[in-house]
């Protein structure tokens, strides 16, 4: 996803690596590949120019503070970070971060799907409606496409996946239906109608001569403009031809999560001067989201999404089982049942490599990872081995042993060594896991920390940030941390003692 436009960034930032200046040479360099990064992701000629004008403008015009921070321990900026800030805050300007919002303030309100047939307007429709409920709304689709084989059919599916009334006539125009629609909506409670009006594969008169109508007869109050973003820059030129007829308020982007170039994300606002309201990153009805310039900026910058990632997370695992799951992570009594659970979490907020992209950094050594290691069966294949356990072994995975495994690779379809080797790797995890959480916890110690560190790094990884502060400055030396009395002393012990009595007893109760 929008690996074109990220590749000219990347490079760019690389480029200017180790200089201690930036200067109007090594500037017009940098751009000269974010440039062609932005051509040949489809971006208008125009954009392109006031975009890179912009850029060169404020690199050159600003003093770059090469600390921030206080103290020793303030982290130094190069000129090549503070070009990549200014690249963030130039892509959402240019992109219009907080601009635009559906009006949902008459009763009904009156939401308008338009575009091109194929842009995924019934779609759209269908997942704005799942948005809506969720913020305790009460919406109708409306089955206006009356031209298109199946669209009707395809709505009521939508509505009833969705649990949301349709409306629709057979043999009624759809400026007539609609209209009828929204009488209906007031008379049953409705507070939000969403008309799925017919499509065209090019612009024509009939068309919009029908969508100027609807638009009359109803007033709605939002008109959206539905995309594909995989059109790149035809995208641009018809839907301003829609917001000359139809003066629309808002666009929605489809398709982002393909092999979408991402050039419409960027022009769309800057020729037509109408906000991007939401995105759709995937065929699931729960793939459609507000859409957050500073996110995509992000991504596009290889800087990640995580604000993006976290509300994704909150909308397939509540706040409880996220807290009592991380306890029992860090307390080192991980399980297999706790960690198939954790992998289904995973499969619902998307592809797995969609979601490591999103992921600070990860952008610039995505072709370093290895491809089974991105792969989404890889997921199905753990889930699989997990599924063959007894619930015994799943809760007590320490039970494994090589006649256990056999008889699970058997039961998976799988050979004794791939069970050997994620049981390793699942022990190692745990073990790793256990480890942070002493060396975090309260009663954590300097040389636990530093265990764990070790252990890290003893994986070929390197320790997660912060780890080092803990064994480092940020808990004190090893001889320079508070000493503890005896009795402090033999305190802990009993305390370590008696967690570790009650854990067993747990496990004697399962």
């Amino acid at each position: 996803m929008l690996e074109t436009l990220s590749r000219g960034f990347r490079q760019a930032r690389l480029k200017l690596q180790g200089k201690n200046l930036l200067t109007e040479e090594n500037i017009s360099e940098a751009l000269r590949d974010v440039r062609v990064s932005l051509l040949e992701a489809d971006v208008e000629l125009s954009v392109v120019r006031s975009f890179l004008d912009s850029v060169r403008q404020r690199a050159l015009g600003e003093v770059v503070q090469v600390k921030a921070g206080k103290g020793p321990q303030g982290m130094r900026v190069t000129p090549a970070d503070h070009f990549v800030k200014i690249c963030h805050e130039q892509l959402v300007s240019l992109m219009g971060e907080g601009e635009g919002a559906l009006d949902l303030s008459a009763r009904p309100a009156v939401v308008m799907m338009v575009g091109l047939q194929g842009s995924g307007k019934t779609t759209t429709a269908g997942k704005l409606a799942k948005n809506l409920l969720k913020d305790g709304k009460k919406p109708m689709l409306v089955a206006a496409d009356i031209y298109r084989p199946a669209a009707v059919e395809q709505l009521m599916n939508l509505g009833r996946k969705v649990g949301v009334p349709v409306f629709y006539i057979k043999g009624m125009k759809p400026q007539q239906l609609c209209q009828l629609a929204v009488t209906q909506a007031k008379n049953v409670g409705r507070d939000v109608v969403i008309f799925d009006t017919a499509g065209r594969l090019a612009i024509d008169n009939e068309l919009m001569e029908e969508l100027v109508e609807i638009k009359a007869l109803t007033n709605p109050g939002n008109v959206l403009f539905v995309c594909d973003a995989m059109i790149g820059q035809d995208v641009v030129r018809t839907a301003a031809e829609f917001d000359r007829r139809l003066d629309f308020t808002g666009f929605v982007l489809t398709k982002l999560d393909g092999d979408a170039r991402g050039g419409a994300a960027l022009s769309i606002r800057k020729v037509t001067g109408k906000p991007v309201l939401f995105v759709g990153m995937g065929e699931g009805l729960d793939k459609l989201e507000p859409f957050r310039a500073e996110g995509l900026a992000g991504r596009i910058l290889g800087m990640g999404d995580v604000v993006g990632l976290m509300r994704d997370f909150q909308g397939v695992v509540d706040e409880e089982t996220a807290t009592r799951d991380a306890m029992q992570m860090l307390s080192g009594e991980f399980t297999y049942e706790s960690f198939v659970n954790q992998l289904r979490s995973i499969r619902k907020m998307g592809p797995i490599k969609d979601l490591v992209g999103r992921l600070p950094g990860i952008s610039d050594i995505m072709d370093q990872i290895p491809e089974e290691a991105l792969d989404d069966r890889e997921l199905t294949r753990v889930e699989s081995i997990v599924q063959s356990m007894t619930k015994q072994e799943r809760h007590r995975p320490d039970l494994l042993n090589l006649s256990r495994m056999r008889r699970i690779a058997r039961g998976s379809g799988h050979q004794v060594s791939d069970i050997q080797e994620l049981h390793q790797r699942f022990l190692m995890a745990r073990k790793v896991m256990g480890q942070l959480g002493q060396a975090t916890g309260l009663f954590g110690t300097v040389k636990q920390a530093k265990k764990a560190r070790r252990m890290f790094e003893g994986m070929g990884m390197g320790a997660p940030e912060g780890l080092g502060a803990f064994a480092g400055a940020g808990l004190g030396g090893a001889d320079e941390g508070p000493r503890l009395s005896p009795a402090e002393k033999a305190a802990r012990k009993k305390k370590a003692r008696d967690a570790r009595k009650a854990r067993k007893q747990q496990r004697k109760h399962k």
